[in-house]
C-alpha cells in the first residue's frame, strides 16, 4: 500500500532497503548502517503528521553515527580520515539547512534530502566506510573482515542459496 504524502510523493518512492550488500564486516559499523537504512526509510515514507519526528530521529542518528566514526578515525590515526570526516561534515551542514526548510513546512525538500541520502549511502559505504571497516578489523583482530552475504545478484542473475 502506498501512503499519500505531501506534493504527490508516495511512500513507495523509497530507493533504500537493507541488503547484505551493505555488510562491511565490522559489527558496530554494520549495526549503525542498519539503523541508518531504517531511519532514512522511515523519513522517506513518513506522512506529513510524522515527518518532524522522523527528521528528529534522522538528525540524532546522523550526529551519533558520524561522531562515532570520526572518533574511531582520530583515535586510531586512520590515514585517509580527513576526506571521510569532511564528507560527514558536509552531510551535517546539509542536515542543518534542511532542518530550516522543515520549520517552514517544506516537506518536499525534507524527503528529497532523505532520498539523496539513500542515493549517497551505497557509494559512501563501498569506498570510505569499507576502508575504515578493514582498518578497524585489522586493529581488533589482526586481519581483514570476512563477510558472508545472502541473496546477492550480479548482472541480473541471482546467486541461489544452498540448502
Amino acid at each position: 500500500m502506498n501512503t499519500p504524502l505531501s506534493q504527490g510523493v508516495e511512500a513507495s518512492d523509497n530507493p533504500l532497503a537493507w541488503s547484505d550488500a551493505f555488510l562491511l564486516g565490522y559489527g558496530p559499523m554494520d549495526d549503525t548502517h542498519r539503523e541508518f537504512v531504517s531511519v532514512v526509510s522511515a523519513l522517506i515514507g513518513s506522512d506529513d503528521t510524522r515527518i518532524a519526528d522522523c527528521f528528529a530521529e534522522l538528525e540524532k542518528h546522523l550526529r551519533d553515527h558520524f561522531s562515532t566514526e570520526d572518533r574511531w578515525m582520530v583515535e586510531t590515526d586512520f590515514p585517509p580520515r580527513d576526506c571521510h570526516i569532511d564528507e560527514h561534515a558536509a552531510v551535517l551542514k546539509s542536515l542543518a539547512e534542511v532542518k530550516e526548510r522543515l520549520v517552514l513546512g517544506d516537506y518536499f525538500t525534507v524527503r528529497d534530502f532523505a532520498r539523496e541520502l539513500a542515493r549517497w549511502f551505497p557509494g559512501h559505504a563501498d569506498y570510505l566506510d569499507s576502508a575504515l571497516s578493514h582498518w578497524m578489523s585489522k586493529l581488533r583482530t589482526g586481519g581483514k573482515p570476512i563477510v558472508l552475504r545472502r541473496k546477492l545478484s550480479f548482472e541480473e542473475s541471482v546467486i541461489p542459496e544452498s540448502k
